[in-house]
């Protein structure tokens, strides 16, 4: 029974360059492919966390893990010609015109690889990041080979192609520090004691905790509008998210109107005054 298996598995399938080809190594490449995937997988994930361990940044995280993969790709992809007994000359006509029909057919998602690792090098958008693009708000998840994974604020998940982010305008809130600023603007009646207001305004800003002391709250007089006076205080808060700048003026604004109720000073509305020249005569029939 042993000679019979022994026979099947050598036996010649075909012959490649005078060196045959044989069911025992041709069974053999599915084997060592899986094994290869189970142990690149195991070797990304100890890599992992060990860095992960050493509060490693994400996006550094992310590039060795790509530099490891593609490395052991092609150390896989070359052992694996070896078993098949295909010298690497013979496929390397094969592969420039594939790589040739590749290029023309594939251009925009070889843009989008080529983007991803400038994307990844450079690190103008990293993982963690803030970003505004052409309106749409949101944190970058992960940086892949084609696109760019981006949670919206409402928790939507966005590709965005690799290419886009390097060719479009980028509002990156967070890219070198988490510094934002913020404004709370309020008009108050006519007539309103303005220091007053300045002092009141100031005072509700300083007391938020999440309003930095420095840069320090200013507020400004900023105008004489058509209906009120216009002031307006600026802040800073560290915050990584659009919602947190959202988050501290609404509590500023709450704190502005209580304090305004307290001491008196009304907030202005919207009116208008209308002035009659002559008597009005009533008709009555």
């Amino acid at each position: 029974m042993l000679d019979y298996v022994n026979a099947f598995l050598n036996y010649t399938l075909l012959t490649f360059n005078d060196d045959p080809l044989t069911i025992s190594e041709v069974l053999a490449i599915p084997v060592w492919i899986g094994f290869s995937y189970w142990f690149i997988r195991l070797i990304l994930k100890s890599v992992s966390n060990r860095l992960i361990a050493r509060e490693t940044d994400p996006n550094t995280i992310q590039l060795t893990q790509r530099v490891i993969f593609i490395s052991a790709i092609a150390v896989v992809f070359m052992t694996t010609l070896s078993m098949l007994n295909v010298p690497i000359a013979a496929f390397a006509f094969l592969s420039g015109a594939i790589a040739i029909g590749f290029g023309f057919g594939a251009q925009n998602i070889i843009n989008n690889f080529i983007s991803g690792w400038i994307l990844i090098g450079e690190k103008p958008i990293r993982i963690g990041d803030f970003l505004e693009v052409e309106g749409v708000k949101g944190v970058v998840e992960e940086i892949n080979t084609r696109s760019t994974r981006v949670r919206r604020t409402d928790g939507v998940h966005l590709l965005i192609p690799n290419s886009k982010l390097l060719e479009n305008t980028v509002v990156n809130w967070t890219l070198r520090d988490r510094l934002i600023r913020g404004t709370v603007r309020i008009g108050v009646q006519y007539g309103s004691d303005c220091e007053k207001v300045t002092h009141l305004m100031l005072e509700a800003t300083k007391a938020n905790e999440n309003v930095l002391e420095t840069p320090p709250p200013a507020v400004f007089f900023q105008d004489f509008g058509d209906n009120a006076l216009i002031f307006e205080v600026f802040f800073w808060i560290n915050s990584s998210v659009d919602g947190g700048l959202r988050g501290v003026s609404s509590e500023i604004r709450y704190h502005i109107d209580k304090t305004f109720k307290a001491d008196n000073i009304v907030i202005a509305y919207p009116q208008r005054d209308i002035h009659i020249d002559g008597a009005l005569k009533i008709e009555r029939g």
